[in-house]
C-alpha cells in the first residue's frame, strides 16, 4: 500500500510520520500532485490558522487537488477543519467537503478556549473500530465543527461536536491520533482498513 502525506505549510507531519512509522506502515511525504493522486491512501493533516492555511492549498492548487481524490483521504484537526465550506476563523472560504461551517468556541463556565487536553470520544459509527467508543483522544483546537450529518463521533466541551466526520472517500479526526494513544491508533487502523 502506498500512502501519501500531503506536505503543505500547516502539517503536523513530524508526530504524524512517527505514528505511522510505529504502526509499520510506508508512506511518503510530497506536495506533488501526480505522486499524491498515485497513492492508494492520503493523510491530510494540519495544525494552525485556517485562512493563511487556504491561501497557501490555493497557491499550490491543492485545494482543487484535495477535493477531487477518488482515494481515501483522512483530514487531522485543521485538516478536517479545511474540509469544510466554512471557517469563522479570519471568515475563510474553505474546500467545501463536508457542506459545514467551523464555529468559534465560545467559553463558558471554566471552560476556556482553546479546548486543550484528553477528552472522550463516544457515538463513534461507521468506518470507526467500535473500540474507539469511550476511548480518550487528544485535541488541541478553538474552533470545531458542530454535529452533522456526517458525524461519525462526538465529544463534548461547552457543546457536543464532531470529533470525527465522514463522506463518501474523505474521513476526518478533529483530535490528533498520532498523539491519542490507543484511541488514535485505533482510529489511524480503521482509516488503514477502509
Amino acid at each position: 500500500m502506498k500512502l501519501a502525506i500531503i506536505k503543505y505549510n500547516a502539517g503536523n507531519i513530524q508526530s504524524v510520520s512517527f505514528a505511522l512509522e510505529r504502526l509499520g506502515v510506508d508512506f511518503t511525504i510530497t506536495d506533488n500532485a501526480e505522486e499524491i493522486m498515485k497513492a492508494d491512501k492520503v493523510l491530510f493533516p494540519g495544525v494552525g490558522e485556517a485562512s493563511t492555511t487556504m491561501r497557501y492549498l490555493r497557491d499550490k492548487k491543492l485545494d482543487q487537488l484535495v477535493p477531487a481524490l477518488k482515494q481515501p483521504v483522512l483530514g487531522i484537526c485543521l485538516g478536517m477543519q479545511l474540509m469544510c465550506r466554512h471557517s469563522e476563523e479570519n471568515d475563510t472560504t474553505c474546500m467545501g467537503i463536508f457542506d459545514e461551517e467551523v464555529k468559534l468556541f465560545v467559553p463558558k463556565d471554566d471552560l476556556k478556549v482553546p479546548h486543550m487536553g484528553w477528552n472522550n470520544v463516544v457515538k463513534a459509527n461507521g468506518w470507526l473500530d467500535p473500540a474507539i467508543e469511550n476511548q480518550y483522544a487528544y485535541f488541541v483546537h478553538s474552533y470545531y465543527v458542530p454535529v452533522n450529518s456526517y458525524t461519525s463521533a462526538v465529544t463534548e466541551y461547552i457543546t457536543p461536536f464532531s470529533s470525527a466526520m465522514h463522506r463518501d472517500n474523505f474521513y476526518a479526526a478533529q483530535f490528533h491520533p498520532e498523539k491519542s494513544a490507543k484511541a488514535g491508533e485505533l482510529v489511524l487502523k480503521s482509516f488503514l482498513k477502509v
